[in-house]
Order: structure tokens, then sequence, then C-alpha cells
């Protein structure tokens, strides 16, 4: 059975600014699903201003892998919403990948326990992803380095947790790096962060970007473990008097 994934974002850019909505007609949730659907995915979208956010009980029990990316409206999320793609992340092992500044969402920050503070510098410069973990399956595919040649600049310190892993890093034209691909584990859940997709770039459509996104929805998406067991627990073997 396919990897159920929703593409989930604010939604809010594409619809006010029509230079945004020329780089992402079917807004930036529409290109990251259709790169997913061509991947072999069973993709949803969501949206911030659908009911209950698009995130209804129905929507987070049959989703596998969750991306969210999301920019001016981080407040208008309700915080009875978060809790509940908290608690599918956590206890449900449902994958998370948060896409460039949904560093500041709600559930990034709640799941991270950390300001996910950072440097930014919007200057139309070259953004190079360096892959330093070419073993993981998220590097699966891809060249030693992604080459963008306009982004938005993030640098360090990115005030984040050390990642479990660490999988790419950016250098940018004007001399920052910054941690651009970072992996995390949060009770059954696998999280990764990913850096570049600002809206004013048509940074989800590169090819390469894509790969890493469906990459790291193969590797977020949950396994069949044992179920969790809490609670006063009785022996499996006779104790000894």
């Amino acid at each position: 059975m396919a990897i159920a994934v929703t593409v989930w974002n604010e939604y809010r850019h594409e619809k006010r600014n029509p230079r945004i909505a020329q780089i992402y007609p079917e807004g930036i949730h529409g290109a990251i699903a259709g790169a997913l659907t061509k991947a072999g995915y069973a993709v949803g979208t969501a949206t911030l201003d659908e009911p209950e956010h698009g995130l209804t009980d129905e929507v987070l029990a049959r989703t596998d892998v969750l991306t969210w990316w999301g920019h001016m409206a981080h407040g208008d999320v309700r915080d009875e919403i978060v809790a509940k793609v908290q608690k599918r992340v956590v206890e449900g092992g449902m994958g998370l990948i948060v896409l460039h500044s949904g560093h500041f969402s709600k559930i990034f920050t709640r799941l991270m326990g950390s300001t996910c503070n950072l440097k930014w510098r919007e200057a139309n410069e070259k953004e190079r992803i360096w892959v330093l973990e070419p073993g993981h399956p998220i590097a699966q595919g891809l060249p030693e380095y992604i080459e963008l040649e306009h982004e938005e600049m993030y640098g360090e310190r990115f005030d984040i947790p050390a990642p479990d892993t660490l999988v790419m890093c950016s250098w940018f034209q004007g001399g920052e790096i910054f941690r651009s691909g970072c992996c995390y584990h949060r009770g059954r859940g696998k999280i990764f962060y990913f850096r570049p997709g600002h809206e004013s770039y048509p940074t989800y459509h590169n090819a390469l970007v894509q790969k890493v996104i469906v990459n790291a929805v193969a590797w977020a998406a949950p396994v069949e473990g044992p179920a969790n067991s809490f609670g006063n627990k009785q022996p499996l073997e006779p104790l000894a008097k």
C-alpha cells in the first residue's frame, strides 16, 4: 500500500501576491503534492483556512507523513490542532517534514522545545546545499551538493537541539552556513527539517529539492513496531518468593 502523505500549506502568500501566485499557480502545496504523486505516494492536501486547517481527525488518522509549510500566519494555527498533530507524531508514529519557514511553526517549536530562531537575509543569493551523510536514505540519488541560484539566506546560530543526524548543510554567497537537513526522533515519530523554499523563488519546482522531499517521506513513514505499553505491569515470569 502506498505511503499516505498530507501536504499542509498556509496558502496565504499565493492568494495575496500575484507574483508568488505566478510562481506557484496551484499553491506551494500543489507543487509539492505533484512531485510526491509522481513518486507514487497517495497524496492529499490541506491548508490553513479550511475547517480545522484541513487536519481533521479523519485526515490525521489516515496520514502516514505530514509535510508542513508556513510563514506569515503561524499564530493563526489553533493550539488544539497543533496538539493533535503532536500526538499523532509522538504516539502514533506519523512522520513530519517541516519545510523552510516552518521552523517557526507551533508544531516544530513545540517538538524541538526551543525558540528555533536564526539569522536571515533576502538578497537573491546563491545557496549550495552540501550532502554530509551520503549513506543516509534521504540522500539517495542526490549529487554531492544541490545548487540554488537564488534563495533566502538562513544563518547560524539555528536555535534547535542537536539533530540525531545532520544530513545536509548549506553555504550562502554572503558567507553564512546553516544546518539545512536535520533528522529527529520524537517518541514513535520521525521528523525532518529541510531549509530551502522561500515563497518568492521557484525552489519547489527544482527536481533535486523534490527528490529530497520524496526521500524524506519514505524515511519518515511509520514502522510497524510493537504497541506502546505503560503503567503497572504483571511479571512475565514467576517471581521468587
